[in-house]
Protein backbone atom coordinates (compact mmCIF):
# COMPACT_ATOMS: atom_id res chain seq x y z
CA UNK A 1 0.00 0.00 0.00
CA UNK A 2 1.35 3.42 -0.96
CA UNK A 3 2.06 6.07 1.67
CA UNK A 4 1.97 9.87 1.28
CA UNK A 5 3.04 12.61 3.69
CA UNK A 6 0.90 15.74 3.71
CA UNK A 7 0.66 19.10 5.48
CA UNK A 8 -2.09 20.17 7.87
CA UNK A 9 -3.63 22.65 5.40
CA UNK A 10 -4.44 19.77 3.05
CA UNK A 11 -7.06 18.36 5.42
CA UNK A 12 -10.72 19.41 5.57
CA UNK A 13 -12.81 17.58 8.15
CA UNK A 14 -12.56 13.87 7.27
CA UNK A 15 -11.01 14.38 3.84
CA UNK A 16 -7.60 15.15 2.38
CA UNK A 17 -7.20 17.44 -0.62
CA UNK A 18 -3.99 16.30 -2.26
CA UNK A 19 -2.33 18.40 -4.93
CA UNK A 20 1.05 19.11 -6.48
CA UNK A 21 3.62 16.35 -6.97
CA UNK A 22 1.57 13.84 -4.98
CA UNK A 23 -1.46 14.46 -7.21
CA UNK A 24 0.64 13.79 -10.30
CA UNK A 25 2.12 10.66 -8.73
CA UNK A 26 -1.28 9.27 -7.73
CA UNK A 27 -3.07 10.01 -11.01
CA UNK A 28 -0.43 9.86 -13.73
CA UNK A 29 2.34 7.62 -12.36
CA UNK A 30 0.44 5.10 -10.23
CA UNK A 31 -2.74 5.55 -12.31
CA UNK A 32 -4.92 5.09 -9.26
CA UNK A 33 -8.68 5.39 -9.63
CA UNK A 34 -11.72 6.19 -7.48
CA UNK A 35 -12.01 3.56 -4.75
CA UNK A 36 -8.27 2.85 -4.50
CA UNK A 37 -6.79 3.12 -1.04
CA UNK A 38 -3.52 4.43 0.37
CA UNK A 39 -2.02 5.73 3.61
CA UNK A 40 -1.72 9.41 4.46
CA UNK A 41 0.74 10.36 7.22
CA UNK A 42 0.27 13.61 9.10
CA UNK A 43 1.90 14.75 12.36
CA UNK A 44 3.17 11.27 13.18
CA UNK A 45 -0.14 9.49 12.51
CA UNK A 46 -1.05 7.42 9.46
CA UNK A 47 -4.67 7.17 8.30
CA UNK A 48 -6.16 4.74 5.80
CA UNK A 49 -7.83 6.69 2.98
CA UNK A 50 -9.87 5.98 -0.13
CA UNK A 51 -9.99 8.08 -3.28
CA UNK A 52 -13.40 9.73 -3.47
CA UNK A 53 -12.88 11.80 -6.60
CA UNK A 54 -10.49 13.69 -8.86
CA UNK A 55 -11.22 17.41 -9.14
CA UNK A 56 -9.09 19.32 -11.68
CA UNK A 57 -5.62 19.13 -10.12
CA UNK A 58 -6.71 17.73 -6.73
CA UNK A 59 -7.29 14.22 -5.39
CA UNK A 60 -10.01 14.09 -2.76
CA UNK A 61 -9.50 11.17 -0.38
CA UNK A 62 -11.81 10.30 2.51
CA UNK A 63 -10.45 8.87 5.76
CA UNK A 64 -11.61 5.29 6.22
CA UNK A 65 -9.70 4.44 9.39
CA UNK A 66 -7.69 6.75 11.64
CA UNK A 67 -4.34 5.76 13.17
CA UNK A 68 -4.36 2.74 10.89
CA UNK A 69 -0.69 1.85 10.90
CA UNK A 70 1.50 2.90 13.85
CA UNK A 71 5.10 2.07 12.96
CA UNK A 72 6.68 4.35 15.56
CA UNK A 73 9.25 2.82 17.92
CA UNK A 74 8.69 3.24 21.68
CA UNK A 75 12.12 4.95 21.82
CA UNK A 76 13.60 7.78 19.74
CA UNK A 77 16.91 6.87 18.10
CA UNK A 78 19.20 9.68 16.94
CA UNK A 79 22.12 8.51 14.81
CA UNK A 80 25.31 10.58 14.94
CA UNK A 81 27.15 9.38 11.84
CA UNK A 82 30.79 10.13 11.09
CA UNK A 83 30.84 11.35 7.47
CA UNK A 84 31.54 8.51 5.01
CA UNK A 85 31.67 8.55 1.21
CA UNK A 86 28.47 9.62 -0.54
CA UNK A 87 27.22 6.17 -1.54
CA UNK A 88 27.72 4.83 1.97
CA UNK A 89 25.94 7.79 3.56
CA UNK A 90 22.98 7.26 1.27
CA UNK A 91 22.85 3.57 2.20
CA UNK A 92 23.03 4.41 5.92
CA UNK A 93 20.18 6.90 5.61
CA UNK A 94 18.00 4.52 3.62
CA UNK A 95 18.43 1.52 5.90
CA UNK A 96 18.35 3.25 9.28
CA UNK A 97 15.22 5.18 8.30
CA UNK A 98 13.63 1.83 7.43
CA UNK A 99 14.71 0.54 10.85
CA UNK A 100 13.13 3.45 12.74
CA UNK A 101 15.59 6.28 13.46
CA UNK A 102 14.14 9.60 14.51
CA UNK A 103 16.95 11.67 13.02
CA UNK A 104 20.42 11.41 11.53
CA UNK A 105 23.17 13.93 12.33
CA UNK A 106 26.20 13.84 9.99
CA UNK A 107 29.41 14.51 11.94
CA UNK A 108 32.80 15.81 10.83
CA UNK A 109 35.47 13.75 12.60
CA UNK A 110 39.27 13.72 12.52
CA UNK A 111 39.55 10.52 10.48
CA UNK A 112 36.79 11.23 7.97
CA UNK A 113 37.91 10.30 4.47
CA UNK A 114 35.42 12.79 3.05
CA UNK A 115 35.52 16.54 3.59
CA UNK A 116 32.40 18.40 2.47
CA UNK A 117 32.90 21.92 1.14
CA UNK A 118 30.85 24.50 3.04
CA UNK A 119 29.18 25.58 -0.20
CA UNK A 120 27.94 22.04 -0.83
CA UNK A 121 26.68 21.23 2.66
CA UNK A 122 23.16 22.54 2.08
CA UNK A 123 22.72 20.68 -1.20
CA UNK A 124 24.05 17.49 0.42
CA UNK A 125 21.55 17.84 3.24
CA UNK A 126 18.68 18.35 0.80
CA UNK A 127 19.76 15.28 -1.19
CA UNK A 128 19.93 13.20 1.99
CA UNK A 129 16.52 14.47 3.12
CA UNK A 130 15.01 13.31 -0.17
CA UNK A 131 16.44 9.83 0.45
CA UNK A 132 14.98 9.86 3.96
CA UNK A 133 11.54 10.74 2.61
CA UNK A 134 11.68 7.98 0.00
CA UNK A 135 12.73 5.40 2.62
CA UNK A 136 10.02 6.61 5.01
CA UNK A 137 7.36 6.15 2.35
CA UNK A 138 8.65 2.69 1.41
CA UNK A 139 8.77 1.46 5.01
CA UNK A 140 5.40 3.03 5.99
CA UNK A 141 6.90 5.35 8.59
CA UNK A 142 4.56 7.78 10.35
CA UNK A 143 7.17 10.54 10.08
CA UNK A 144 9.97 11.55 7.74
CA UNK A 145 13.17 11.42 9.85
CA UNK A 146 15.12 14.65 9.80
CA UNK A 147 18.60 14.68 8.28
CA UNK A 148 20.19 17.51 10.18
CA UNK A 149 23.00 19.86 9.20
CA UNK A 150 26.57 18.58 9.26
CA UNK A 151 28.07 19.32 12.68
CA UNK A 152 31.51 19.29 14.25
CA UNK A 153 32.48 16.51 16.64
CA UNK A 154 32.24 18.88 19.61
CA UNK A 155 28.72 19.88 18.58
CA UNK A 156 27.74 16.23 18.19
CA UNK A 157 28.95 15.40 21.70
CA UNK A 158 27.03 18.36 23.12
CA UNK A 159 23.84 17.05 21.51
CA UNK A 160 24.46 13.39 22.33
CA UNK A 161 25.09 13.98 26.02
CA UNK A 162 21.56 15.36 26.30
CA UNK A 163 20.14 11.96 25.31
CA UNK A 164 18.77 9.59 27.94
CA UNK A 165 21.20 6.96 26.67
CA UNK A 166 24.36 7.69 24.67
CA UNK A 167 25.94 4.65 22.96
CA UNK A 168 29.39 4.47 21.40
CA UNK A 169 30.17 1.23 19.52
CA UNK A 170 33.93 0.71 19.90
CA UNK A 171 36.36 -1.77 21.46
CA UNK A 172 34.40 -2.61 24.59
CA UNK A 173 36.40 -4.17 27.42
CA UNK A 174 33.62 -6.58 28.43
CA UNK A 175 32.39 -7.28 24.90
CA UNK A 176 28.72 -8.01 24.38
CA UNK A 177 28.08 -7.93 28.13
CA UNK A 178 28.44 -4.14 27.97
CA UNK A 179 26.00 -4.05 25.06
CA UNK A 180 23.51 -6.21 26.93
CA UNK A 181 23.73 -3.99 30.02
CA UNK A 182 23.27 -0.82 27.96
CA UNK A 183 20.22 -2.14 26.10
CA UNK A 184 18.66 -3.27 29.39
CA UNK A 185 18.47 0.39 30.40
CA UNK A 186 16.08 1.24 27.58
CA UNK A 187 12.62 2.36 28.62
CA UNK A 188 9.61 3.60 26.61
CA UNK A 189 9.92 7.24 25.65
CA UNK A 190 13.70 7.41 26.03
CA UNK A 191 15.95 9.23 23.58
CA UNK A 192 18.96 7.24 22.40
CA UNK A 193 22.03 8.72 20.73
CA UNK A 194 24.29 6.38 18.76
CA UNK A 195 27.71 7.68 17.71
CA UNK A 196 29.31 5.89 14.75
CA UNK A 197 32.88 6.48 13.61
CA UNK A 198 33.71 7.23 9.95
CA UNK A 199 35.55 4.97 7.51
CA UNK A 200 38.86 5.81 9.16
CA UNK A 201 37.49 4.89 12.58
CA UNK A 202 37.49 6.85 15.83
CA UNK A 203 40.47 8.79 17.04
CA UNK A 204 41.25 7.72 20.63
CA UNK A 205 40.80 11.31 21.81
CA UNK A 206 37.29 11.30 20.33
CA UNK A 207 36.37 8.11 22.17
CA UNK A 208 37.74 9.53 25.40
CA UNK A 209 35.73 12.73 24.98
CA UNK A 210 32.55 10.76 24.31
CA UNK A 211 33.15 8.60 27.40
CA UNK A 212 33.83 11.67 29.57
CA UNK A 213 30.50 13.11 28.45
CA UNK A 214 28.34 10.13 29.31
CA UNK A 215 28.91 7.85 26.34
CA UNK A 216 28.60 4.15 27.08
CA UNK A 217 31.15 2.07 25.16
CA UNK A 218 29.50 -1.02 23.68
CA UNK A 219 30.49 -3.89 21.38
CA UNK A 220 28.95 -4.95 18.09
CA UNK A 221 30.63 -8.36 18.19
CA UNK A 222 34.08 -9.81 17.59
CA UNK A 223 34.33 -8.78 13.94
CA UNK A 224 35.50 -5.46 12.54
CA UNK A 225 32.56 -3.73 10.82
CA UNK A 226 32.56 -1.06 8.15
CA UNK A 227 30.97 2.23 9.15
CA UNK A 228 27.74 1.53 7.23
CA UNK A 229 27.48 -1.94 8.77
CA UNK A 230 28.12 -0.55 12.26
CA UNK A 231 25.37 2.05 11.85
CA UNK A 232 22.82 -0.45 10.60
CA UNK A 233 23.76 -3.03 13.24
CA UNK A 234 23.57 -0.53 16.12
CA UNK A 235 20.16 0.78 15.11
CA UNK A 236 18.95 -2.78 14.46
CA UNK A 237 19.90 -3.89 17.98
CA UNK A 238 18.05 -0.98 19.57
CA UNK A 239 15.05 -1.47 17.30
CA UNK A 240 14.86 -5.20 18.01
CA UNK A 241 15.11 -4.70 21.78
CA UNK A 242 12.47 -1.96 21.70
CA UNK A 243 10.06 -3.98 19.56
CA UNK A 244 10.48 -7.12 21.66
CA UNK A 245 10.49 -5.70 25.16
CA UNK A 246 9.14 -2.13 25.16
CA UNK A 247 6.13 -2.24 22.85
CA UNK A 248 2.49 -2.38 23.80
CA UNK A 249 1.41 -5.19 26.11
CA UNK A 250 5.01 -5.75 27.24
Amino acid sequence: MYNFFIKENQKQNDRYLISGADFNHIKNVLRMIVGDRFLVSENGVSNLCEIESFESDIVIAIIIEENYNDTTLPIKIHLFQGLPKADKMELIIQKTVELGVESIIPVEMSRCVVKVDDKKKKSKQQRWQTISESAAKQSKRNIIPEIEEIVTYKQAIEQAQEMDLFLVPYESKNGMEDTKNALSQLRPGMTVGILIGPEGGFDEKEVRLAFENGGKIISLGKRILRTETAAITSVSMCMLHAEMYLGENK
